[in-house]
C-alpha cells in the first residue's frame, strides 16, 4: 500500500474515532435514574469574573443513587454555584445548608425513560452518518488515486480495509447503545 493510501486509512480511523468519542461524551448528558456527577459537566459557575467549570470550584460526590453532593471550597461559592445550576437548563433544584448544595435526583417516569432512549438512538444515528461519511469520502478520495496510478486492486484492498473500520465502529455504537438503554431502563 502506498503512504497516500495509508494516510487515507489513518485518517478515516481518526474521523470513526471522533464520532464514537463525540457519542460517548452525548451519552453521559443523557442522564439515567441515577445520581452522576458527570450530568453537571457542562454547568459554568461564575468564579471572580472568570467562568470556571463547576468541578474546579467544588467537591462533587454522589452519597447515595438519588443525590449528588456538591461541596464549595470556599463558602461564599455557593450562592454562584446554585445560581449556575439553576441557569444550566438542566432541571435540577440545588438546595443547601449552608455548607453542602445538594441536588436530589428524581426518579423518572416510563414515558421520560421513553424520551431518554430514543434521544440516545438519535445521537447513535448521527455518529454512524458522521462513520459512514468518513467511509464514503475516503472511498472517494481512493478511487482519485486510480486516476494518478494506483492499482485497482491496492483501490479495493484499501476499500475493504475501510470498510472494515466501519463495521467495527458502527458496532462500538450499537454497543454503547445497548449500554445506554440498559442504564436508563434500569429502575
Amino acid at each position: 500500500m502506498t503512504e497516500e493510501v495509508q494516510m487515507y486509512l489513518e485518517d478515516t480511523k481518526e474521523k470513526m474515532e471522533a464520532a464514537v468519542d463525540h457519542l460517548e461524551k452525548a451519552l453521559l448528558k443523557i442522564r439515567a435514574g441515577k445520581a452522576n456527577p458527570s450530568m453537571l459537566n457542562g454547568v459554568m459557575v461564575d468564579y471572580y469574573g472568570n467562568m470556571t467549570p463547576l468541578a474546579q470550584v467544588a467537591n462533587l460526590s454522589v452519597p447515595d443513587p438519588r443525590t449528588i453532593a456538591i461541596q464549595p471550597w470556599e463558602k461564599p461559592m455557593i450562592a454562584q454555584i446554585e445560581k449556575a445550576i439553576m441557569n444550566s437548563n438542566l432541571g435540577f433544584n440545588p438546595d443547601n445548608n449552608g455548607e453542602v448544595i445538594r441536588i436530589n435526583i428524581p426518579a423518572l417516569t416510563e414515558e421520560r425513560r421513553g424520551d431518554l432512549v430514543k434521544q440516545a438512538k438519535a445521537e447513535c444515528e448521527h455518529a454512524k452518518v458522521s462513520i459512514r461519511n468518513a467511509r464514503r469520502d475516503t472511498n472517494v478520495e481512493l478511487k482519485k488515486l486510480i486516476k494518478e496510478g494506483l492499482s485497482e486492486d491496492a483501490e479495493k484492498d484499501a476499500e475493504a480495509e475501510v470498510q472494515k473500520y466501519t463495521d467495527v465502529f458502527g458496532k462500538k455504537v450499537d454497543d454503547l447503545l445497548t449500554e445506554k438503554e440498559k442504564d436508563i431502563m434500569t429502575i
